[in-house]
């Protein structure tokens, strides 16, 4: 169990984290919240029927890890638009797609990261400096989710487009200084694929 996640009774997954794997997550997912930005206030009035037809932003946004987080529908970064007027339309597209999904797209994200802090808050420490965490079904899938953007926002910093970028992180020297970001995104990769395995009927 050190290191991955192991099915477990129940449909849910456990992992053996140590203090430093645990504090490391949880400051991910913390940053990963700031990140994605607050939810509505929790002192306004709940109205169900505002929140159904609330718009959200139509560009894109700035930062290159929100960016990555919260892509275009329309556009393929590997085909160009045959034309400027196509360019135009899939840009019309994204924009009214993006005005109706992103403030749930990030609600579902914040959501996610919540989950991953309640969670390890929650740990009752065992043995020398660890705990053992187990989580339900619902939460490995909250933390599949978690795992998956902490990755793409690691990602997006280290610019990493496609597998052969991958390939290059294995050769950084220890003196790089990406290289602690690059050992939490390939740890985190293998949490991730490991926590697939157990969601796999």
């Amino acid at each position: 169990m050190p290191g991955h996640f192991e099915p477990i009774p129940g449909g849910g997954a456990a992992v053996a984290l140590d203090d430093v794997e645990i504090s490391i997550i949880r400051s991910l997912a913390v940053q990963l919240l700031e990140l994605i930005g607050p939810g509505p206030a929790a002192d306004a009035p709940a109205d169900p029927l505002a929140e159904l037809f609330a718009e959200g932003p139509s560009e894109p946004p700035a930062d290159p890890v929100l960016r990555r987080l919260f892509p275009d529908a329309y556009s393929d970064p590997e085909k160009a638009p045959d034309s400027p007027a196509d360019a135009e339309e899939q840009r019309e597209h994204s924009a009214e797609f993006r005005r109706y999904t992103e403030n749930d797209l990030r609600a579902g994200k914040r959501d996610n990261a919540l989950a991953v802090i309640r969670t390890l808050d929650a740990l009752s420490p065992v043995g020398e400096g660890g705990a053992v965490l187990k989580l339900s079904p619902e939460e490995s899938r909250r933390w599949l989710g978690a795992l998956n953007d902490l990755r793409l926002a690691i990602g997006a910093r280290l610019e990493i487009v496609d597998e052969d970028d991958t390939d290059l992180l294995y050769r950084l020297p220890d003196e790089d200084p990406r290289k602690p970001m690059v050992m939490a995104y390939l740890w985190l990769g293998g949490l991730q694929e490991t926590l697939v395995t157990t969601l796999m009927p």
